[in-house]
């Protein structure tokens, strides 16, 4: 990622001591960008001028800097794609991309990228475009303090707000992004990083990966969208110091990990989500000093999961601290706080004597009937759970943390 980070450095510098500089707007050297695109020479500058241009299907095919003054419009009139850069090295910078035509069977974007390694594309905005930015086969890109706002539609009808396939060396940091179909979506991404963005009110997920491998993504914030974040057949993701918030739904999570291998979730917080963490086919995940509050489950884990370690988290007022519809648990949990434990530390070492069951009997009810949730906080299931910790039957003997944590953890 330096890498990335001292060509920028050095493009802008270039830039500044050897190449040409053209103006576009009333008065300047070009009325329109087109015309100045086609001019400019490898290596130069175009700056435009504020104002409201009705100029789509624009084709970059050398390497250019485009920088917008005071966010001129690029407007695509709701047919047509915007711009399109076909060429590496080229960077693009302070315009408002608007308005792109929709199709169903191409993806049509504000700004699209193809072939084409190393470009930047910095402090943009984008308005009502079908996909917003769309990277296919292009690495060594970096995607920053982007403002993308899509207005939501049918899902059929409706594009992601930062789209990569086939892409690799990506750095995507401090964007926003709300009202698109997936706020980021990585498809065939490896040893990529998303830090920093704010990704919301989305109405698929806020962030959604798919065969994409040693990948990270961290302080990003999720809220309110369809789910939170999806993870699919992709392995070596590194997950840490996210918020998850407020994706509600009965298919809402704060993560999902599908087919999912030899990953890492740390020093996340999720709280008011449908599910925090759902897995399906997870396996080897290593899940510590994470903060599950206020959800109506914390942990799903599916049977078809095994080799998950979840250790040293914090789990306060969760409808359900763990569900799981199987009887044979292969993961190990270690060392969490349970808000709901009631055993007693009598050499005060800050751990529990007892070990805790964090799956209740009213659980495994739901898991199998989920209809049953109608008699949440009855006396009848209040009940049935202080007799199946009396005497288990139904739930699963082998999950239990034999070490709860006494307090709160610290992290």
């Amino acid at each position: 990622m330096k890498e990335v980070i001292l060509f920028v450095s050095y493009v802008l510098v270039s830039v500044q001591i050897s190449a040409a500089t053209f103006f576009v707007g009333k008065g300047q050297h070009f009325k329109n960008i087109r015309s100045a695109i086609e001019y400019a020479a490898e290596g130069d500058t175009i700056m435009v001028s504020s104002g409201h241009y009705h100029e789509a299907e624009l084709v970059v095919e050398k390497r250019l800097t485009l920088i917008g003054l005071d966010y001129p419009v690029l407007d695509g009139d709701y047919k047509y794609e915007v711009l399109t850069l076909n060429a590496s090295h080229c960077a693009v910078i302070g315009f408002e991309i608007c308005r792109t035509g929709t199709s169903s069977t191409q993806e049509i974007a504000g700004l699209k990228v193809q072939s084409a390694d190393y470009v930047i594309i910095e402090s943009n905005r984008f308005r009502d475009c079908t996909f917003g930015i769309y990277l296919s086969r292009s690495d060594h890109c970096v995607i920053s303090n982007n403002d993308i706002q899509g207005i939501i539609k049918e899902e059929q009808n409706s594009g992601n707000g930062i789209h990569l396939w086939n892409c690799a060396e990506a750095l995507i940091e401090g964007n926003n992004v709300s009202g698109q179909r997936d706020g980021i979506y990585f498809e065939f991404v490896n040893n990529s990083e998303i830090t920093s963005n704010n990704s919301e009110r989305n109405l698929r997920y806020g962030l959604h990966f798919m065969f994409s491998h040693e990948d990270k993504y961290h302080h990003n914030r999720f809220y309110q969208n369809g789910a939170g974040v999806a993870v699919m057949y992709s392995r070596k993701v590194e997950m840490t110091e996210n918020e998850f918030g407020y994706n509600w739904g009965s298919a809402a999570y704060g993560i999902l990990l599908k087919e999912i291998t030899d990953s890492y979730i740390s020093s996340n917080v999720f709280e008011h989500n449908s599910a925090a963490v759902f897995m399906e086919g997870a396996s080897r995940i290593i899940l510590e000093q994470n903060i599950f509050k206020e959800n109506g489950w914390a942990l799903r884990i599916q049977a078809s999961c095994d080799a998950n370690v979840i250790r040293e988290n914090n789990f306060f007022s969760n409808s359900f601290d763990v569900s799981t519809n199987g009887h044979l648990v292969l993961n190990s949990f270690e060392h969490n706080y349970w808000d709901r434990y009631e055993g007693y530390d009598l050499n005060h070492d800050g751990i529990g004597d007892i070990p805790y069951r964090p799956v209740s009997l009213y659980a495994i009810v739901v898991e199998r009937m989920p209809y049953g949730l109608m008699f949440m906080r009855s006396i009848m299931v209040y009940l049935m759970d202080k007799a199946e910790k009396i005497i288990p039957s139904l739930t699963p003997e082998q999950l239990v943390d034999k070490m709860p944590a006494i307090k709160s953890l610290e992290f």
